[in-house]
């Protein structure tokens, strides 16, 4: 039995629900210097753990040649293939679309999705040169109906972050039928709390569970001791029923941040 079950939700409770989890997983090491250690194969565990029908993953590794050397052994070594590939239940959908070039390799962001998806695009939302920033959009065929699923990494400062929501509200508007339901998940780095009004001019609503929940039930980072709710789930055409971040010892390891599990019911038309 996977070790982690016992500490997240259990099965979704109908048909009529979906369930999103986003997560930031560090690039799947954590530490520096001779304490660095590799985690990806206990990030498998989480995600397989989680259960959700669309998992949102952001800093992917696609390859990093520095950790594939230093992570080279027989077994729980570095993966052979891209970690989103690596991280996918078996039966799940991958896609991945790469955000930042870097000197050993480069990452991104990817969706893993236990249903059937489309062909994936990524739309460019860097503010500055110092910080590759990108969305990646999928389209989801969920009980036999179109989803539009949008995996996002806004910047560090909120003057970039502002112009990251102008620069989605206009792809979605641009690019996306609005008759089609729509989640935008990921980690939004926004420390302050002030993203959720630019958000709602945009036409998104942020996730938050019902009476009794709060935002205090989505605090995500840092992971041993959570105090922000950095990683968020916004969307048009949904109602929030729950949401969930699971904590411990065994989550508190794997990344910086904790993952956000979010259940779903379609608004009516």
């Amino acid at each position: 039995m996977n070790p982690l079950q016992s500490s997240v939700l259990p099965p979704a409770s109908g048909e009529d629900r979906l369930r999103v989890a986003t997560y930031n997983i560090h690039k799947g090491v954590r530490g520096i210097g001779p304490a660095k250690r590799l985690e990806i194969h206990n990030l498998g565990l989480a995600i397989e753990a989680l259960d959700a029908d669309l998992v949102c993953l952001q800093e992917v590794r696609r390859f990093h040649r520095r950790d594939a050397r230093r992570f080279d052994r027989p077994s729980f070594g570095w993966p052979q293939q891209g970690q989103a590939e690596f991280l996918a239940p078996e039966g799940y959908d991958v896609a991945y679309r790469t955000n930042a070039v870097t000197r050993h390799g480069e990452h991104g962001n990817a969706l893993l999705s236990r249903w059937s998806i489309g062909e994936p695009r990524h739309h460019d939302v860097s503010d500055h040169r110092f910080e590759q920033r990108g969305l990646l959009h999928v389209q989801v065929n969920w009980q036999g109906r179109a989803v539009d699923a949008i995996v996002a990494h806004f910047g560090l400062s909120h003057t970039s972050r502002l112009r990251q929501v102008q620069r989605l509200a206009a792809f979605v508007q641009q690019e996306l039928d609005p008759a089609v339901p729509l989640l935008v998940a990921g980690d939004f780095n926004d420390w302050g709390e002030r993203l959720d009004g630019a958000m709602q001019e945009a036409g998104l609503t942020r996730a938050i569970a019902p009476a009794g929940g709060g935002l205090q039930r989505s605090l995500t980072f840092p992971s041993l001791a959570p105090v922000f709710a950095l990683d968020r789930v916004y969307t048009r055409g949904w109602r929030c029923v729950s949401t969930f971040v699971p904590r411990g010892a065994s989550w508190a390891r794997m990344s910086d941040h904790l993952p956000l599990v979010v259940e779903f019911e379609l608004l009516e038309a």
